[in-house]
């Protein structure tokens, strides 16, 4: 039981020390701009395509729903309004985080701990090159730069989606539905959810980083430590995302009509 109840408190423990440490490490000089910008351009090359594939049905499930509902309660002009606070507010940071711990974090772990079996880190750590300096720090900020990027991409998209399902398929008002975009979102909105993904991207990528540097047992191993990874950037990210959710309504209730 003594066991039990020190591997249930290591792996969270362990996994905050290394927030801290890559945290400290990305403000440490000198950056590894070079590592940066090319893991920048690989998240974003697998990344990019399912952001779009995957933005384009939620601003046309969100559009369908809530064109549904405002015209059930009479409110249609409002449709554009409920589409956009929807898609800036919820829907386009947790796409964002999705396809940053499915495909970033687990190419992020499955890098890095195909590079512990083969023994890269203890190498580099015996020539006294810092792994969490050289490899993690530049991948975190490229991942949260990506993630923020992959955000911006998820709101453009919805919204456009949310006009042509809303105007287009449904004949609502296109005036109506430009006319009311700032009824119910804000430009605190859009902030929120710009925080939202940078810091999902951070985590993820931590985790990520994590579970690679700690793969053991071979290329079984290694996949075994994707899995996990994946599985714990969800449930962290999705936790993440409601206590910043909470906070945010506390510190700016919603606007009223």
């Amino acid at each position: 039981m003594a066991f039990s109840a020190t591997s249930v408190i290591r792996g969270p423990g362990e996994i905050a020390l290394m927030v801290v440490e890559v945290t400290k490490r990305i403000f440490t000089k000198p950056f590894q701009m070079r590592e940066f910008l090319e893991q920048a351009w690989f998240i974003t090359s697998v990344t990019l395509l399912p952001t779009i594939l995957v933005s384009i049905p939620f601003g046309a499930v969100i559009s369908l729903q809530v064109g549904s509902l405002t015209g059930q309660l009479g409110a249609q002009s409002f449709a554009g309004a409920t589409a956009v606070l929807a898609t800036v507010r919820e829907a386009a940071p947790i796409a964002a985080a999705m396809i940053i711990a499915g495909a970033a974090g687990s190419a992020i772990c499955s890098d890095l701990g195909a590079r512990k079996i083969r023994e890269e880190i203890d190498a580099m750590e015996v020539l006294g090159i810092d792994p969490l300096e050289r490899l993690v720090a530049p991948r975190v900020v490229a991942t949260i730069f990506v993630s923020v990027m992959i955000n911006g991409i998820v709101i453009a998209t919805g919204i456009g989606g949310g006009y042509f399902f809303t105007v287009i398929v449904q004949g609502g008002s296109a005036g109506a539905f430009l006319a009311n975009f700032t009824a119910l979102a804000s430009l605190p909105d859009l902030y929120i959810a710009m925080i939202k993904a940078a810091l999902f991207g951070w985590l993820a990528a931590i985790v990520g980083a994590y579970k690679g540097l700690n793969a053991g047992g071979g290329p079984s191993g290694v996949g075994r430590a994707v899995n996990e990874s994946v599985i714990i950037a969800f449930m962290l990210l999705f936790f993440l995302n409601a206590v910043i959710t909470a906070i945010y309504f506390q510190v700016s209730p919603p606007q009223g009509l």
